[in-house]
Parts: C-alpha cells; sequence; structure tokens
C-alpha cells in the first residue's frame, strides 16, 4: 500500500481528477495549501491576480492506494497537471503501513477500496 501526495497548480486540478477517474482511482483527498518550490521569489499571474513569489496557491492531492494502482495514479497526475512550466508541482509516494476503514474495522488493502 502507498500514500500518493500531489502538489500540483489549482487550474490542472479537474484535469488530474479526470485522469485519476479513467484510471479507475475514485477515492480522493483534496485541500488547499500555499507553499513554494523553484520559483521562490517570482510572481506569478493566476487568474488576473498576481500572486506574490514568497507563497503560492497550490493545491494537494492525497491517495491511498494498493501497490497495482501506484503507477496508473502517478501517470494520471502527471498527464493531468503537467504544463511544462516551473510550478507544474511535485508527487511523493510513501510507503503505507496500516489503513482501518472505520465503518467495518476492516483494514489493509481491503480498506483502502
Amino acid at each position: 500500500m502507498k500514500y500518493i501526495i500531489g502538489i500540483i497548480q489549482p487550474d490542472r486540478l479537474d484535469e488530474v481528477l479526470e485522469k485519476l477517474e479513467e484510471k479507475e482511482i475514485h477515492l480522493v483527498t483534496v485541500t488547499n495549501v500555499i507553499g513554494r518550490g523553484r520559483q521562490q521569489g517570482v510572481a506569478e499571474v493566476y487568474r488576473s491576480h498576481k500572486e506574490p513569489g514568497n507563497l503560492l496557491r497550490k493545491v494537494k492531492v492525497e491517495i491511498a492506494v494498493n501497490d497495482e494502482y501506484v503507477k496508473a495514479a502517478i501517470d494520471a497526475i502527471v498527464c493531468g497537471a503537467k504544463s511544462g512550466n516551473i510550478g507544474d508541482g511535485k508527487i511523493f509516494v510513501v510507503d503505507l503501513d496500516e489503513c482501518v476503514r472505520i465503518r467495518t474495522g476492516e483494514t489493509g488493502t481491503i480498506a483502502i477500496g
């Protein structure tokens, strides 16, 4: 089991969710976040609003998947989020030791969905 965290541009979220849906990955958590990467100190324009370079608006997409879905999830995020510009984002993949479905008490790979 893996926990995949993608940090992407806010305007790419719909495309990422569509690509994940195509790969039959439906269970996703999305959070609005702010941060900076290589573009630190560089102001960007987002929806006609100039964002200061120190912290930029991003979206965090979190997905827990069984091992057979890891490559599909990564490919979907990359395909949906990639514009070719600095600031497209990052994907982090970490081991997931345990998952528990609260409603049923199921654990492990079954609990992920």
